[in-house]
């Protein structure tokens, strides 16, 4: 069960903690651009890194590639971003979940297409859980079906927005608001901040994309 934890070079105060991820064993990490840098800051040295690097100063470029045996250096002039490189990276190690950290705060471009690029890719690999992690949010794309959400201390808030498209047919248990069979429309927020009170909840939908967000205060 290989886990896959990819570090953007986004603000270095929205990084999740990675302390959770240092006792497994099976975990790889990946630094895009200047999460790199930030992975090593950590204590971590990346199973590889990829990007153009062009945040990096040449002192910081000189450390990173004299610590980092695997590096996939890119042109700056690209389609891909650096963080959907290093997304399409991971799931060659077929990885049971991905965890992405370094894409919230600063540029809301970035943030923006961070997730559409986990929307993407989740579609095509429903078998693998990719959230976005920060210290107080944990972001994933669910599709149709039913959906187990464990209860986390840490994440007390949990929200639910329709992405693309309406989700259909929502019931969910195990919340403090629990709904049957309703409809997350297009632009709404009545999903919004709703709380798990059983060691175990759940969402099930028929139809549509749905956006997770559990968050702490």
């Amino acid at each position: 069960m290989t886990i896959a934890v990819i570090c953007s070079g986004g603000p270095q105060n929205e990084l999740c903690s990675f302390s959770q991820f240092k006792t497994i064993d099976d975990v790889i990490f990946i630094g895009a651009d200047r999460g790199a840098l930030y992975l090593l800051k950590e204590g971590i040295v990346p199973t590889e890194i990829i990007g153009d690097f062009d945040s990096l100063s040449e002192e910081e470029w000189a450390f990173v590639t004299n610590t980092v045996k695997n590096i996939k250096k890119a042109n700056a002039e690209k389609d891909e971003t650096d963080t959907d490189l290093a997304l399409l990276r991971a799931l060659t190690y077929q990885p049971t979940e991905i965890f992405l950290t370094g894409v919230t705060g600063g540029r809301l471009d970035h943030f923006e297409a961070a997730v559409r690029s986990i929307y993407r890719l989740q579609i095509v690999n429903p078998q693998i859980p990719i959230k976005i992690i920060n210290a107080h949010n944990e972001i994933r794309i669910l599709l149709a079906g039913k959906h187990s959400i464990l209860r986390d201390e840490k994440f007390r808030y949990i929200s639910f927005f329709a992405y693309d498209k309406a989700v259909e047919n929502v019931t969910l248990r195990g919340v403090k608001y629990e709904t049957t069979e309703e409809t997350i429309e297009i632009g709404t927020s009545r999903f919004t901040s709703n709380e798990l009170i059983s060691k175990l909840g759940y969402i099930s939908f028929s139809s549509g994309i749905c956006l997770m967000i559990r968050s702490s205060d």
